[in-house]
């Protein structure tokens, strides 16, 4: 008896849009893990192939955005610091405050960049923002070296609050990417989303206490300000490193309630919206 399976006994398997709100299916992100992690070294060769300065830049755009602040904000501003030396605590805002808009400018346009692989093969496209966030984390690293330096130069020893370090990163990059999915999916349909968005990020810094201290904001408007994830990314990196009061606990958990949303919302609307990406693109 012949054991081969004729045509008409084969499975049939349909493949058709999904409608109504599609699953996240993030078990998928694991299985094309390789393809992930060959985004991302692609993307960080791109951006340093055929550079002048190349990686050196990843260290001298936060230095030189310090000493600029450092002279104008901090010298003839007379800029509060929470007790610390201007310099140094400028700094240690902008390494997270550069990861988080790094992150969210090169996720909201991944998906139009990568047009061409969107259209030819399927993968799952969370991939692409993802990808983004990975090469920020990447150069945070290196320039994270300049600022033990500087630790060192103003005597300023960590204790072991610096342990949760990778929590407030890891919360910037988790930011990053909610309002990353958000914009990605927006810029397959609104391509001018590219134009508006540094005049967002401006903005986005100037609501974030990089070049001032959370404390000169009012008491009564500090729940409504924490609401701003990066509030507390950037207080509790200055915490954990630099000692800056006690721990900022309420904050914390405003933000990161805030980020649960804005990531949460970011999944579920790029997944609702990928099926249209190939057509639109």
């Amino acid at each position: 008896m012949n054991s081969l399976s004729t045509p008409s006994e084969l499975p049939v398997q349909v493949i058709a849009p999904a409608r109504g709100w599609v699953p996240i299916r993030l078990g998928e992100l694991w299985e094309y893990r390789e393809l992930l992690a060959f985004l991302v070294w692609r993307e960080v060769k791109v951006r340093y192939k055929q550079t002048f300065l190349g990686i050196a830049w990843v260290i001298l755009q936060p230095f030189l955005t310090m000493i600029v602040f450092s002279i104008f904000f901090g010298k003839l501003a007379k800029m509060p610091s929470d007790g610390l030396p201007y310099p140094i605590f400028t700094f240690s805002a902008l390494l997270p405050w550069q990861l988080f808009a790094f992150a969210l400018t090169e996720s909201s346009s991944s998906v139009v960049v990568n047009q061409r692989l969107v259209t030819k093969v399927y993968f799952p496209r969370l991939i692409m923002p993802i990808s983004a966030i990975g090469v920020g984390l990447a150069d945070f690293t290196i320039a994270f070296g300049v600022l033990v330096a500087m630790m060192a130069y103003y005597g300023v020893v960590p204790g072991l609050a610096a342990l949760t370090v990778p929590l407030w990163v890891a919360l910037a990059a988790l930011a990053a990417l909610g309002a990353g999915l958000w914009l990605s999916a927006l810029n397959v349909w609104y391509r001018d989303i590219r134009y508006t968005l540094p005049f967002l990020t401006q903005v986005w810094m100037l609501l974030t206490p990089v070049i001032y201290p959370a404390s000169l904001v009012p008491e009564q408007w500090r729940p409504l300000y924490a609401l701003n994830p990066m509030v507390g990314v950037i207080e509790g990196f200055r915490w954990a490193l630099l000692g800056t009061g006690p721990a900022p606990t309420v904050t914390l958990a405003t933000s990161i309630a805030a980020t649960t949303v804005i990531l949460v919302g970011g999944l579920f609307y790029f997944r609702r919206m990928e099926r249209t990406f190939a057509d639109v693109i």
